[in-house]
């Protein structure tokens, strides 16, 4: 009887792909390498593969059995038994929370989620959408670029090479506030006064602001509502903005007012019986909301921003004082005298 020596040389291995997997076992993976067509067994450490496939010389997929740590992959041919590679068995993860929790429907923002086992971690969803970016900080944490979605809440998840973790309704999409209008639409330099906002969405409100400055405070009083007190500022419109974690609002107008000016009345002085008027001019008259004659409130109308007729109503003889209020304030009061009628 003849025998026929053939000559087989040990296998190498060179990459496996993925190199982790859960401790249940069950990933598959690809080794590749060279003289592996014989190949008779795949160990994961001192553990069989639950089973192995050749593919070529180059290439033999394996099913890993369940186990724990970091262990060596070998494969065997008659040749002998290749050097080994790394392959981790990942321990599955849990989440635990998230941080902030909520935000704007058009996302953009990021949070972060803390947990175990989050190291390797290839994808974190919100609602079954793929986080915009994933960043791993460390086994313990991780930071997400959260997706755009509609309003409410959506379970986050997480995936790593341990297997998947959810925290169920964890995050909420909040929509953007809308502002419909200010009462009222105006106000004096020096702010101070108390506007009402109306709109959608207010009710988780962070900043009101009018232009860039902060209202100098606000109440939310519903998810329609809300109460601010004004800041100082400019003569002229002013942009008034609402910030919630659902992002800004739209902006609506609110002006700014100068206290009115009264320069000259004419006549300054008329009959104690009244019935007559007289001609205020000077400035910022447009929004005039009360002309007072001693006092008194009086009938007006304003013909411009810089001229106003008013009625000087009957009173008794010596000088009263005429003042123009208006939403900027009320002006410096200038002298009318009622001179009464002769005794004949």
């Amino acid at each position: 009887m003849s025998f026929t020596y053939v000559s087989a040389s040990v296998p190498v291995l060179t990459s496996v792909s993925p190199n982790s997997g859960p401790a249940a076992g069950g990933t598959t993976v690809t080794l590749t390498g060279t003289g592996l067509a014989s190949t008779t067994a795949v160990r994961f450490g001192v553990t069989p593969a639950t089973s192995f496939t050749v593919v070529s010389d180059t290439h033999v997929t394996a099913v890993a059995p369940p186990g724990t740590g970091t262990v060596q992959i070998t494969a065997t041919t008659p040749g002998g038994t290749s050097n080994g590679l790394s392959y981790t068995y990942s321990g599955a993860p849990t989440l635990s929370g998230i941080s902030p929790n909520q935000g704007s429907t058009s996302g953009g923002n990021t949070v972060t989620l803390t947990g175990t086992n989050l190291t390797g971690a290839t994808s974190v969803t919100f609602g079954g959408t793929p986080a915009t970016s994933v960043t791993v900080l460390s086994a313990t944490q991780i930071t997400a670029v959260v997706p755009a979605a509609t309003a409410g809440p959506v379970d986050v998840t997480v995936t790593t090479p341990g297997g998947i973790s959810t925290l169920p309704k964890s995050y909420f999409y909040v929509s953007p506030p809308v502002l419909a209008g200010v009462t009222p639409p105006s106000g004096p330099l020096s702010g101070g006064n108390t506007v009402t906002l109306t709109g959608i969405n207010l009710i988780e409100a962070t900043a009101v602001r009018f232009g860039a400055t902060p209202a100098t405070s606000f109440t939310v009083v519903s998810d329609t509502q809300i109460t601010a007190v004004v800041p100082a500022g400019a003569a002229g419109l002013s942009s008034v903005t609402v910030t919630t974690v659902g992002g800004a609002s739209n902006s609506v107008s609110y002006t700014y007012l100068a206290a009115p000016s009264i320069t000259t009345l004419v006549p300054n002085h008329g009959s104690a019986s009244g019935g007559s008027t007289a001609t205020l001019t000077g400035s910022n008259f447009a929004q005039t909301t009360t002309v007072l004659v001693g006092g008194a409130p009086t009938g007006f109308t304003v013909v411009s921003d810089t001229h106003l007729v008013a009625d000087i109503p009957a009173g008794a003889a010596g000088p009263v004082d005429v003042t123009v209020t208006s939403p900027g304030g009320t002006s410096t009061p200038v002298v009318y005298t009622r001179v009464a009628s002769p005794n004949i």
